[in-house]
């Protein structure tokens, strides 16, 4: 089988949406699945207001559907709303295709904390999107309930991995910095919530890693945390591992990749009860939430570190594979027998 992934979101931006597409596609190489990309880095790109990190493709949907049929695809998934996703929709619902789609970002509450939108406007558009596909990929249980609430069918679940044999408690080293170091990893923008972090009266030290439009804001209006900048894979693995706790401060995401690869690494969780934090860690076991974010920080400093390993090996690339499949066959009228 060949799957098309179509998606707004592509390198060089080095988000949770990029990552999943990313090892999703190696992991499908086992289920003799391969994957093309049309993404914006095939078109000219014009820089996302308040946001200049993230491209939008400029092209046309005539050109899209051109390439969508030269590309001869068994599916097509459509990743993300924006330009590309908009007009491969248009092309599957005139060609009469099936397709998939999935929802990674919490698009309505990202908008109304840039501009005075309601979130009940981009709600309707959003549903109407993602309802006249044949499915729709969410991550977490929490997210599923919200949407279906929200009047979202056809709903598929669709967890995400880490890689346990990269992101390992073995690598924590020392850091130079005075401890309990409480770590925040990801992109350093308004709907991340750091704020929220920056401002707990903690002991010890708060560390940022990630680069974003706020990091000069927050770099001077917290002097006091450390912030590292962007970091290498094998830099952040140690640093994940050298952490006393993990603090998840947003209240937005779909999920959070990197509150596997903290656990991964033995760091405890602390975050909001919120779809990402509540799903994973909401029981109390591997990290603790609570809607006081410092009381949640302070009582991750006692939880047991091999609980946090533990339970990230629920989490694994090939069971994200086989739920994408699944959902894939599904829509293609299709029974999978095949196994990796």
């Amino acid at each position: 089988m060949r799957i098309l992934m179509v998606t707004d979101a592509w390198r060089p931006q080095v988000n949770g949406v990029v990552h999943t597409l990313e090892r999703l596609t190696e992991t499908l190489k086992s289920f003799d699945i391969a994957v093309d990309y049309l993404t914006p880095n095939m078109f000219r790109t014009l820089p996302l207001p308040t946001y200049p990190d993230i491209r939008l493709a400029l092209t046309t949907p005539g050109n899209v559907a051109r390439l969508i049929e030269a590309g001869n695809a068994d599916h097509i998934h459509i990743v993300t709303e924006g330009p590309l996703g908009v007009m491969a929709r248009r092309y599957c619902r005139n060609a009469g295709r099936p397709f998939t789609t999935s929802y990674h970002t919490r698009f309505p509450e990202y908008l109304s904390a840039r501009l005075p939108v309601p979130e009940s406007w981009t709600y309707r558009w959003l549903r109407d999107f993602h309802n006249s596909g044949q499915g729709t990929l969410v991550s977490t249980q929490s997210l599923a309930d919200d949407l279906s609430a929200r009047g979202f069918n056809k709903l598929r679940p669709w967890t995400r991995g880490v890689d346990t044999e990269h992101f390992r408690p073995e690598k924590k080293k020392d850091l130079g910095l005075p401890s309990p170091i409480f770590l925040c990893v990801g992109r350093v923008a308004i709907e991340k919530n750091l704020s929220a972090f920056l401002d707990l009266d903690l002991p010890g030290i708060k560390v940022i890693v990630g680069e974003g439009p706020e990091l000069a804001k927050l770099k001077a209006r917290y002097p006091e945390a450390h912030f590292l900048g962007h970091r290498s894979n094998d830099e952040l693995a140690e640093i994940y591992a050298s952490a006393d706790v993990f603090v998840f401060p947003s209240r937005t995401d779909t999920f959070g990749n990197v509150i596997i690869e903290a656990l991964a690494s033995g760091t405890p969780v602390a975050g909001y009860p919120v779809t990402g934090p509540i799903d994973i860690v909401g029981d109390g076991v591997g990290g603790a939430v609570s809607n006081d974010l410092r009381e949640a920080s302070l009582a991750a400093l006692g939880i047991d570190r091999a609980q946090a390993r533990e339970r990230a090996m629920r989490y694994s690339w090939k069971a994200c594979a086989e739920m994408f499949l699944d959902a894939v066959d599904e829509a293609l009228g299709k029974t999978r027998k095949l196994a990796a």
